[in-house]
């Protein structure tokens, strides 16, 4: 439970198109390299990677070449599609109602890019950015905002890591049930809950690569589905403790930073690195630490950076 501290910076790329982007991407590349899967790094695969994101994303794929020729590295394009990196397991705790969305994002703190990004790909979108261009959790100038937490079962099969899934939900839905239809279709590679908040709808979503999409009871999720939680999970994550706790707070920032729902296991990888408070409707998003907090909006975007303490809840 040692305090740690962690740099987190707030960039805009614009279309991607002006070097931006590829000035903050370009020295992330040999973290990028490392999620990618043997597969990957084969023609065979890079081509199954591309087919895989023509077929789901079509209207991304002008913004993908346009990233990957700024990239400009052997192998960028299949990382970029996201279709063939190692998964990867998070904590997080979430939910959304009246308008609003609220989420706790739980993971090592050396192992988050841990940056703001406003971009206009397609349209305007502020989110937490990952993995190039994937997003942990996001709003755009429609008013929908989502985010995502592990959905605790340790399956893979082919599909997209959620980052990206996030991100293209963003770029083309204007409304949770428009995002909820594209997900039913969409091959999602391990178990993820994924939240939507638009200005009269909040809904949770429970997705993997073994479940059909299904709706949770209500519009919270911590790191668990609709199956029975194992105690050793129990133990390690807390999850079913911490669900239990962010609905009877509701939309709370105070309850976000403090135990149960904020972590200080950074050791053992389940961490709390942020507090993300979502108001899509107005455009705006203040993302909160213990002792500090930064507000960013669609009509005041800040770049810059802040050096915060994480490790201590309040």
């Amino acid at each position: 439970m040692s305090q740690q501290q962690k740099t987190f910076r707030a960039i805009e790329v614009g279309d991607g198109s002006d070097g931006r982007w590829a000035t903050h991407a370009q020295p992330l590349w040999p973290l990028a390299e490392e999620w990618m899967t043997e597969e990957s790094r084969t023609p065979e695969g890079a081509d199954r990677a591309r087919k895989l994101f023509e077929v789901h994303m079509p209207e991304l794929v002008p913004v993908l070449d346009r990233l990957a020729g700024q990239l400009d590295r052997p192998g960028g394009e299949t990382f970029l599609t996201l279709a063939a990196v190692r998964p990867f397991f998070s904590g997080c705790t979430q939910i959304g109602g009246n308008g609003t969305l609220l989420r706790n994002y739980d993971f090592p703190p050396d192992e988050c890019e841990g940056t703001i990004v406003s971009s206009d790909f397609l349209r305007p979108v502020i989110g937490m950015q990952e993995a190039g261009w994937g997003l942990l959790d996001g709003m755009n100038d429609a008013g929908l905002a989502v985010s995502l937490t592990f959905g605790g079962r340790f399956v893979h099969g082919p599909g997209f890591a959620v980052l990206i899934v996030l991100r293209y939900l963003l770029e083309t839905c204007d409304t949770v049930d428009e995002a909820i239809g594209k997900l039913q279709s969409l091959p999602i590679a391990i178990p993820q809950n994924v939240t939507l908040v638009d200005s009269g709808k909040a809904v949770t979503v429970f997705v993997g690569p073994d479940i059909p999409l299904t709706e949770a009871p209500d519009a919270c999720a911590a790191n668990h589905q609709h199956l029975p939680v194992p105690d050793e999970q129990e133990r390690s994550s807390s999850t079913r403790e911490r669900l239990s706790a962010i609905r009877a707070a509701g939309v709370d920032v105070a309850a976000m930073l403090k135990p149960p729902l904020y972590q200080s296991a950074h050791d053992e990888g389940w961490g709390t690195l942020y507090t993300a408070h979502y108001r899509p409707f107005e455009g705006r998003v203040t993302y909160y630490w213990p002792g500090e907090s930064w507000e960013q909006s669609f009509d005041d975007f800040s770049p810059g950076s802040r050096t915060v303490a994480i490790g201590q809840a309040g």
